[in-house]
């Protein structure tokens, strides 16, 4: 990795949700809460009209969840690292399995630009987008894995308006939809601020400074964290599959 990008993400002070939005901004992409990319093809997330049916299959031999890639060759090494890396925590905390496509895998993930994920398993290739010179960081990378695992954004749950409040006069009309509820499975688990998931304070706010999501009852609690997956997010990951970790 170079010198520059190094630089580059330690000067950022930027939240993940902003990080994301800036790297996706001008895409024609359809992308839903900013990041989540639905094919024009197919119905709108299919994740939430069936419990499961998102999955990626589960070994019964080995009990490991295999998700094959394929990593671009536009990475230079240190990236290729960095991203390596954030596979790597997956598979040292849950039963997730990053591993090399080869032509008898029918099912893989393909590096691409921006920085936005499929919802959980669609089938064939399927495109995780890891722009360089900004997608490329740990937290930003286990945010979009787990878009593929199958996982929400954190302010989306079912549940939220206990944690979390909603500015809606702060935010950008068009985008309001980015900040409707799901009908989420919460596995049994707390809500969770410092999820790697969760939207930070600003999020398609009308100005760069305005305050779209705040934390209650208490507003200081940070939200938006850019450094990986919480251990909540691990245990999720781990009650989804029926990890034995």
């Amino acid at each position: 990795m170079t010198s520059d990008f190094l630089a580059f993400i330690e000067i950022s002070g930027e939240d993940i949700t902003t990080t994301i939005l800036r790297m996706n901004n001008g895409s024609t992409d359809f992308l839903v809460e900013g990041d989540i990319l639905i094919p024009r093809t197919r119905n709108a997330l299919k994740c939430a009209n069936k419990q499961y049916s998102c999955r990626w299959p589960k070994s019964l031999t080995s009990g490991t969840v295999d998700v094959p890639y394929i990593l671009s060759d536009k990475y230079d090494n240190g990236e290729k690292k960095t991203i390596l890396d954030a596979m790597k925590g997956f598979e040292t905390a849950t039963c997730v399995r990053f591993i090399p496509w080869t032509y008898l895998l029918q099912h893989y993930l393909k590096q691409n630009t921006l920085c936005s994920s499929l919802l959980g398993r669609v089938g064939d290739k399927q495109v995780v987008s890891l722009q360089r010179f900004g997608c490329v960081q740990h937290g930003i990378i286990q945010h979009e894995l787990l878009h593929a695992l199958g996982f929400y954004h954190e302010h989306t749950r079912s549940d939220r308006d206990q944690y979390i409040r909603v500015n809606w006069q702060n935010i950008i009309k068009y985008f309001f939809n980015n900040f409707d509820k799901m009908d989420t499975d919460n596995l049994n688990t707390r809500y969770d601020y410092s999820s790697v998931m969760h939207y930070g304070r600003t999020a398609f706010g009308i100005t760069p400074q305005s305050e779209t999501l705040t934390p209650i009852p208490d507003p200081n609690v940070p939200i938006g964290q850019i450094v990986g997956m919480s251990d909540i997010d691990i245990l999720r990951v781990n009650i989804l599959y029926q990890c034995k970790n």
